[in-house]
């Protein structure tokens, strides 16, 4: 899979076949988003900058508006954005790939990124350029929270909603060469700091 399959998938798919709290009911959805803006915030600073790489109709980038965080909501679909105005036109939205954040951020960087449900879909290459782009996003010193899973199994994702996980050893070389380095956390995600890559 392409990351242009991945996201042609995404654009066209039905809003309830997206996540899995749509099917239960809207509410659902949408307090789902609260409790991972919750999580988010334990790791976070207060007020910070935030990028929402991959950020669909605002699920999480709406909660953590209103948790006093200054919001960017990134997507690739135009009609995800188009969700999320309607629902919070206060936020800034960017209608791009990881290719198109820089353009949009210029010489600015972000004091956090998140990305919840993006990277697990793509194949190895595209994932690591996607965090590339992301980790030049943010800040030295920045968080990100990445859905980058590893598993005793690695294997990559052979369909637009597949999953693919790193072995441990992928993972902390990627993270030597783009500069992150992991940060102890509770969260079902990984969690990383920017720093400078070796």
């Amino acid at each position: 899979m392409t990351a242009e399959d991945v996201i042609q998938a995404w654009d066209q798919a039905d809003p309830a076949a997206i996540h899995p709290t749509r099917g239960v009911s809207e509410d659902a959805y949408w307090r789902s988003g609260k409790v991972q803006a919750d999580m988010l915030a334990t790791v976070i600073p207060d007020g910070a900058k935030v990028l929402d790489f991959g950020c669909g109709d605002g699920r999480v980038a709406i909660p953590m508006a209103a948790l006093g965080y200054d919001v960017t909501a990134v997507d690739s679909s135009q009609n995800m954005l188009d969700r999320l105005s309607a629902r919070a036109p206060e936020i800034t939205t960017v209608e791009a790939a990881a290719d198109g954040i820089a353009a949009h951020l210029g010489r600015r960087r972000m004091d956090a990124v998140y990305c919840l449900a993006v990277l697990i879909h793509h194949s190895y290459t595209d994932c690591l350029d996607i965090i590339g782009r992301l980790r030049a996003a943010t800040k030295l010193g920045g968080i990100l929270v990445l859905d980058w899973p590893v598993s005793d199994q690695p294997a990559e994702a052979d369909s637009w909603i597949g999953v693919t996980t790193w072995s441990r050893e992928q993972q902390a070389d990627a993270c030597a060469r783009i500069g992150l380095e992991a940060v102890d956390s509770e969260l079902p995600w990984g969690v990383y700091r920017a720093i400078k890559a070796v």
